[in-house]
């Protein structure tokens, strides 16, 4: 009997002339997994089940009401307008996001234990990862055409386009965009030179993201840029892409053959450079990544969305680029927090710059919550709102992370009750400072009372996310109550209620102040009663905030 080779080192090459146990080894995995693939197939199948019911009770609905407001409304001219900015929109949306996907988990992610056992054995990685790879490349396309279909079915109920016209536009899109941000995800996590690239270049892409988000709002309401429209859809594969929608909705797309021509071309010469780079990933990141979501999937079981947002963000492993930058020190002691807060947003700027991303879709939907009426705008209303509490809730990490763990307040010369109440002051001030950045064009627009209503909003949110940072470990027992009811137990509910406690009271409390105000027609009396109730509830958040850290640390 001959000797059994030795493992192959991490990274070393393989060669076809080495001892290959390829074959047998899969073999092998292939019949011990086959009960497991089995169940997990049953799995899939019953949550896409869920969701297509869903989609299938509550898209009927949504379909009804678009197609009644583009029978007797402007919504599919305002759809028109905005299409070519919204196509890029989520074209570059899409890739960003599966770059940075890229540096964490990436397309070619391998369970634990074969990225742990089987790829130090001299097998072909090739052939080991290759099936991961085109797993995630058909997921990706299934999504993609299922987003095509969506899109071809709202051009049909707008009036834009018959439904075969719609599907053609739509289909190259759905189906080449989603192929092309896997292959760039692939070049991404096998380049570590690439990766670090895609970090420092995130926060310029998410000021471009913002920027074609603003032209879009601006397209809709009636206010179109031809030139710049132009410049888009000829500027790479999220325009290419885009060009066919658009000449199928009646828009300008004079090239749109060439363009198509052009992204079906990029497409697979893409995809066969990532097919073959795929075998580049390297053992030890393959490593960390497997662990990294089995820990993420781990706590996402047990409703820990915190411990996997940390997961995520240590393992993306982001550097601020003013993380030498100083403040000076306060003179008194009832500044530090403050001073501690504004160096944490300092060194990592990427925070506020999520946080000005998110305040301007806020604006964007309250724009367009104050042109609707009825159901429309209560509907806009509250996901503007939703919004401006990501926004606000994005510059309060550092409450967070001493609600997180309890040691971190050691250094704290207050009670840690009221340290936590003054984490609240650097999110409210900056997040009213973007709320009146992004109500001047309302101003201009002759609606000066954005300037007071949306910096106001930014205050209680602070508060609830202080809140929200206080509101201790999961309460995974509210989700099995044991109380039968005929809609079954409503644990879930129970549980849901408990966990967006504090975003739901200050949006709903929001909420129906902004419809008071829209119903007087923004008053002065109206918007003195708004501002008012933005006071009380944020002294009443904090107090909230200040009873449960007491109760969290046991004092």
């Amino acid at each position: 009997m001959s000797q059994a080779p030795p493992l192959v080192a991490d990274d070393a090459a393989w060669t076809a002339e080495d001892d290959d146990r390829t074959p047998e080894t899969l073999r092998w995995l292939r019949t011990r997994r086959r009960r497991h693939r089995r169940q997990r197939h049953r799995d899939l199948a019953v949550v896409l089940y869920t969701v297509l019911l869903l989609a299938a009770g509550y898209g009927s609905t949504f379909v009804q009401h678009l197609h009644h407001d583009a029978l007797h409304g402007d919504t599919g001219a305002a759809i028109g307008r905005a299409l070519p900015g919204a196509l890029v929109f989520l074209a570059l949306a899409a890739a960003l996001l599966a770059a940075r996907d890229a540096l964490w988990r990436g397309p070619v992610v391998v369970p634990g234990p074969d990225a742990a056992w089987l790829l130090d054995q001299p097998v072909d990685r090739g052939r080991v990862l290759r099936p991961w790879f085109r797993l995630t490349a058909g997921l990706a396309l299934l999504a993609g055409a299922l987003a095509a279909v969506a899109g071809a079915l709202l051009l049909r109920i707008t009036g834009l386009s018959p439904l075969g016209a719609a599907l053609a536009g739509c289909l190259p899109a759905g189906s080449c965009l989603p192929l092309l941000a896997v292959a760039l995800a692939t070049q991404v996590e096998s380049r570590p030179r690439l990766a670090r690239r895609v970090r420092a270049l995130t926060p310029y892409g998410v000021l471009l993201l913002m920027a074609v988000a603003g032209q879009t709002v601006w397209a809709w309401s009636g206010h179109r840029l031809p030139v710049v429209e132009q410049i888009e859809l000829w500027s790479g594969p999220w325009g290419w892409a885009a060009q066919p929608v658009v000449h199928t909705a009646g828009g300008s797309a004079p090239g749109h053959l060439a363009a198509l021509v052009l992204l079906v071309v990029l497409t697979a010469g893409a995809l066969t450079a990532a097919y073959r780079r795929v075998p580049a990933v390297r053992n030890a990141q393959l490593r960390t990544r497997a662990a990294t979501a089995a820990t993420v999937s781990s706590v996402l079981w047990s409703v820990e969305l915190r411990a996997a947002k940390l997961a995520v963000s240590e393992a993306l492993g982001d550097r601020g680029a003013g993380a030498r930058r100083r403040l000076p020190m306060p003179r008194g002691r009832y500044l530090v927090v403050v001073w501690r807060d504004a160096v944490a947003l300092l060194r990592a700027p990427g925070r506020v710059g999520g946080a000005a991303l998110w305040t301007v879709l806020a604006a964007a939907v309250a724009a367009l919550g104050v042109r609707a009426d009825g159901a429309a705008r209560t509907v806009a209303v509250v996901v503007a709102l939703v919004l401006g509490y990501v926004a606000v809730g994005a510059l309060a990490e550092p409450a967070r992370l001493e609600g997180d763990d309890l040691r971190r307040s050691a250094w704290s010369p207050f009670r840690f009750a009221t340290l936590m109440v003054q984490h609240a002051i650097v999110p409210a001030a900056l997040g009213a400072v973007l709320a009146l950045l992004a109500a001047v064009p309302f101003a201009f627009q002759g609606g000066a009372w954005a300037l007071v209503v949306m910096p106001l909003c930014a205050v209680p949110f602070a508060a609830a996310a202080v809140l929200s940072a206080v509101r201790g470990p999961v309460r995974t027992e509210l989700l099995f109550l044991g109380v039968p009811t005929p809609m079954g137990d409503p644990g879930f509910l129970v549980f849901l209620v408990w966990y967006v406690l504090a975003p739901l009271i200050s949006v709903t409390t929001l909420a129906i102040a902004v419809g008071s105000l829209l119903a007087h027609g923004f008053a002065a009396g109206a918007v003195a009663a708004f501002a008012l109730t933005s006071v009380l509830l944020t002294a009443a958040l904090l107090a909230l905030a200040y009873r449960r850290a007491a109760k969290l640390r046991g004092h």
